[in-house]
């Protein structure tokens, strides 16, 4: 991807991001928030993957772990979904 593409596709996951909370507002489940993320970037036309296992690479090792990635989109960028009173995103392009 572009760093234009990549731009956009982060404007465009913040924007799906605050259209969730509008809608369903706070104090719900994490899960549902990722679910209903997931749907809104999925209708943009972006490849969503939930739940994503991960390793953990170590010199030459290789560690499997019980850690999953909330959501990985266009295999690229990692969005951890956390429920709090205030949150501030941060999104870090490769």
């Amino acid at each position: 991807m572009t760093k234009a593409e990549v731009t956009q596709l982060s404007y465009d996951i913040v924007g799906c991001a605050i259209k969730v909370h509008k809608e369903l507002g706070p104090g719900l489940l994490e899960s549902v928030y990722e679910i209903c993320l997931a749907y809104e970037l999925k209708e943009k036309g972006y490849l969503v993957n939930q739940q994503v296992a991960t390793k953990i690479n170590y010199g030459k090792i290789e560690i499997e772990t019980p850690l999953k990635v909330d959501l990985l989109v266009n295999e690229m960028i990692v969005i951890e979904i956390k429920t709090v009173e205030n949150c501030y995103l941060f999104i870090k392009p490769n």
